[in-house]
C-alpha cells in the first residue's frame, strides 16, 4: 500500500521540477540577451548624441567666422581698399602750435588741438601743407595732427598735449618720408596708415582658422560616420556568406 500511494506523487514531482527550472533558465537567458543588447546599444546612443553635439559645434564655428568677416570686412578691409593715402612724399617739419580755439571730440566735449606744418616735396604739385598721423585724424580734424582723449579734466588735456608738441618740435627742420593723398587732399600728409595690408591680413587670420576650424571638424564626423557605416556592412555581409555557407 505505501508503494502504490507514494508512486503517484513521485510521476507529479518530476515534471514540476523539471518544468521549473526550465522556465528558470528561460529568464536567465533572456535576462542575459537583454543585458547584452543593452551594453551594444548604449555605445551607440552615446557616440551618436557625440558626434551630433561636434556637428553642432563646427556650425556654430562657421558661422561666428562668416559673423566675424562681415565685422572685419566693414571696419578694416573696407576702409583700407578705400583709402588713397599711398604716394609717398619727403615731408619737413616747419611750425607746431596749439590752436587757442579748441575742437569738438566726438561730440561729447571740445579738446585742445595740435598743428604741425610741413612742407611737401617729391613728384606732383607740393607745397606747405598740414601733417596728421594718420588718415582717421584727417577724417575727424582736418585742422590737427593730435588731439587728446575726451577727458573731463582741461588741465591733464592741456598738459598732454604740451607733451606731445616737445615731442614734436625735436623734428624741426627734419625731413621725413610721408604719405599723400594726390585725388582729394594733395597738400596735407600722414606719418603712416592706420589700415595697411599686414593689419588686414592679421585681421582676416582668425576668422579663417575659425572656419577652417568648423569645416575640418564637420568633416572629420562625417568622414568617421562614413566609415563606420562601410564596416557595419561589411561584417553584415561577412555574416551572410558564413550563413548561405
Amino acid at each position: 500500500m505505501f508503494l502504490n500511494t507514494a508512486s503517484p506523487r513521485r510521476s507529479f514531482n518530476i515534471p514540476i521540477n523539471i518544468n521549473l527550472q526550465g522556465a528558470r533558465r528561460r529568464q536567465t537567458r533572456r535576462g542575459g540577451d537583454s543585458h547584452r543588447t543593452h551594453r551594444s546599444r548604449t555605445p551607440m546612443s552615446v557616440s551618436s548624441i557625440g558626434e551630433d553635439r561636434a556637428i553642432l559645434l563646427g556650425f556654430a564655428m562657421m558661422a561666428f567666422a562668416v559673423l566675424m568677416f562681415c565685422v572685419v570686412g566693414f571696419t578694416i578691409v573696407k576702409p583700407y581698399i578705400n583709402s588713397d593715402w599711398e604716394m609717398r612724399a619727403n615731408c619737413t617739419l616747419v611750425h607746431t602750435q596749439v590752436l587757442e580755439e579748441w575742437v569738438s571730440c566726438r561730440g561729447v566735449s571740445i579738446v585742445p588741438c595740435l598743428q604741425a606744418t610741413v612742407n611737401l616735396s617729391g613728384t606732383g604739385p607740393m607745397g606747405q601743407g598740414l601733417l596728421h598721423y594718420d588718415e582717421e585724424a584727417v577724417l575727424l580734424t582736418p585742422e590737427c595732427f593730435y588731439v587728446p582723449k575726451c577727458q573731463l579734466e582741461a588741465a591733464a588735456l592741456v598738459s598732454e598735449v604740451e607733451e606731445v608738441k616737445r615731442r614734436l618740435d625735436t623734428y624741426l627742420g627734419r625731413t621725413f618720408t610721408c604719405l599723400t593723398d594726390q585725388s582729394l587732399q594733395p597738400k596735407d600728409g600722414i606719418l603712416e596708415r592706420k589700415y595697411c595690408l599686414r593689419t588686414v591680413l592679421l585681421a582676416l587670420l582668425w576668422p579663417c582658422m575659425m572656419l577652417g576650424g568648423g569645416v575640418l571638424l564637420v568633416g572629420l564626423v562625417k568622414l568617421t560616420q562614413y566609415l563606420s557605416h562601410l564596416s557595419s556592412e561589411g561584417g553584415l555581409n561577412r555574416q551572410t556568406k558564413l550563413a548561405g555557407g
